[in-house]
């Protein structure tokens, strides 16, 4: 059954570009929803993600009124 795109989770934007992408999903970060379980740290620490993707995702999060673990 497909979803209405009105209950769609928000999806990791594509500007954070593929390696990030790649390195959430390995990690078990599967929707944004999931990143407020883990502190910039712990995505840091991620192969393949850095400071460009963390700087893209904290607006995008707060847009949907979400933030990293403090």
């Amino acid at each position: 059954m497909k979803k209405n795109p009105t209950e769609e989770e928000p999806e990791f934007p594509r500007s954070i570009g593929k390696p990030s992408q790649r390195a959430l999903l390995t990690a078990g970060y599967l929707r944004l929803q999931d990143l407020t379980s883990a502190t910039e740290q712990d995505l840091l620490q991620l192969h393949g993600f850095g400071s460009k993707a963390l700087s893209i995702l904290r607006p995008t999060l707060a847009e949907h009124g979400l933030s990293f673990k403090e």
